[in-house]
């Protein structure tokens, strides 16, 4: 690399996907630095996916109370006391923090904790220090953020799961905005810590993308545990009342009160004010970063990963384009991401696992598709009065005998999802799961007993048998 530049490799972003590309650019001997304005691990570990997951793990315990009845265990009163698990996700999340700062650092990865901004092609300002460096190569991965709906009257009184995740104290009532996984996730934790839920969205089912038939499960589910879904329905204002209650006003003329109003109707990226146009880069109509199959930029030299360029925004996506990243511009080995079958879950609860096509998508694909089903009670539930469904579903190229999807809904799915994610990107056939041999008594043993199909599909044309 040439030594006219300060650094071979400059990172704009400390998140997941950022983090992995300073690392390892880092191990091969490049001098490498790395900037980031809030804390460095990004969205996914700092108010993302891992504090969500705790938050989910500490919504399932009134179930696990009810159940252990039935299991012969007498639970004497319990209380939840909610600045206790934000207090403990907070040490948690500054653990893991200090980990990803403490791996840069043994690396040889110089740390700037101010927000960067880019002045030129080569050229960062770190804004917090007064000072410009330049880099021969840049790293754009400043990931996204919840978007704040700012033509919705009343917005400011709304929080995002950016706020969700420190609230002072546990809303009593909660209407939720969206019907993605953010939105269904959020709605199933506060839920089940005792809050009244109820869910708008302007969709006709949850989980847009989904299957349908855990789409459609899992919102009956939720329902029956207590939760309103209001479906094919959004908010037209937000007002706040004397006493510091908010009202959600529908356009259907129903006014909902509560004690918060959240949004969960997509995320944006990050690139305002970030001095794109003074590099060169170009940005598409939503203000994502524009790449190419190797994730560089409009310039050159110039590279983006993770949720800024609006791909697909799942944290192991922004790594696997880091470690692409990395042997493209620093190994001389041309890497593109590989988006093919991507393993992903939804921990509502029950929680969804899935891979590769649904139904719908396989039946306008490929001329005949086979769907194997299986709906069923779980063997934890059957000592207990709890009656969710668990269903698998498999989907089958009629011609090749692939399995080209693979979708779960139940206990552990998530689990389930990326060990299934191994064989549907393994382009595994039917046959093969045929004759893998079932694990008993498990849940996932259905996955390899459903011989015959539930039914078919011609040229997107249900055929039954």
């Amino acid at each position: 690399m040439s030594q006219a530049y300060d650094y071979d490799l400059f990172v704009i972003g400390g998140g997941s996907g950022g983090v992995r590309g300073a690392r390892r650019a880092a191990i091969l001997g490049k001098r490498v630095a790395i900037a980031e304005e809030y804390r460095f691990g990004g969205t996914c570990v700092i108010r993302g996916c891992v504090p969500k997951k705790l938050l989910v793990y500490a919504s399932q315990f009134p179930e696990s109370f009810e159940d252990a009845a039935a299991y012969g265990w007498t639970v004497g009163e319990t209380s939840f006391d909610w600045p206790t698990l934000i207090a403990n996700k907070d040490r948690e999340i500054a653990r893991l923090e200090s980990i990803y700062q403490t791996n840069l650092a043994k690396a040889g990865v110089e740390l700037f904790p101010t927000r960067a901004v880019l002045e030129g092609p080569h050229e960062i300002r770190l804004v917090d220090h007064g000072r410009r460096v330049t880099a021969e190569t840049i790293l754009v991965a400043v990931g996204g953020r919840a978007s704040r709906h700012p033509s919705l009257p009343g917005a400011e009184h709304c929080i995002t799961s950016n706020e969700a995740f420190h609230l002072k104290e546990m809303p009593r009532s909660v209407v939720i905005l969206g019907g993605g996984y953010i939105a269904v996730e959020f709605a199933n934790i506060f839920l089940g810590l005792g809050a009244k839920v109820t869910l708008v969205y302007r969709g006709k089912e949850i989980l847009q993308g989904f299957d349908d038939d855990l789409r459609h499960e899992l919102h009956q589910a939720m329902a029956q545990k207590g939760m309103e879904i209001r479906c094919e329905e959004a908010i037209e204002r937000v007002t706040r009342g004397d006493g510091g209650r908010l009202a959600a006003h529908l356009l259907g003329g129903d006014v909902i009160e509560a004690d918060q109003v959240m949004l969960a109707i997509g995320r944006q990226a990050n690139t305002e004010n970030l001095g794109c146009e003074a590099a060169g880069i170009a940005l598409d109509e939503r203000g994502a970063v524009k790449v190419d199959d190797y994730s560089r930029t409009s310039v050159p030299h110039i590279f983006a990963v993770g949720d800024v360029t609006h791909r697909v925004q799942l944290t192991p996506v922004a790594i696997h384009e880091a470690m692409c990243f990395v042997e493209t511009a620093f190994r001389d080995n041309p890497t593109k991401p590989d988006f093919e079958t991507i393993p992903t879950a939804v921990f509502s609860q029950p929680e969804i696992g899935a891979v590769g096509l649904t139904e719908a998508a396989a039946a306008k694909l490929l001329p005949e598709v086979e769907v194997y089903r299986a709906r069923f009670r779980p063997m934890r539930q059957t000592l207990t009065a709890r009656s969710e469904p668990m269903v698998m579903k498999l989907v089958v190229d009629g011609a090749s005998r692939r399995v080209v999807g693979a979708h779960v809904l139940g206990p552990d799915a998530g689990e389930m999802g990326q060990l299934l994610g191994i064989a549907v990107k393994a382009r595994l056939t039917k046959e093969d799961f045929d004759r893998t041999m079932a694990v008993h008594p498990t849940a996932a043993e259905e996955l390899v007993t459903m011989y015959e199909p539930s039914y078919r599909l011609r040229n997107g044309a249900r055929v039954e048998g």
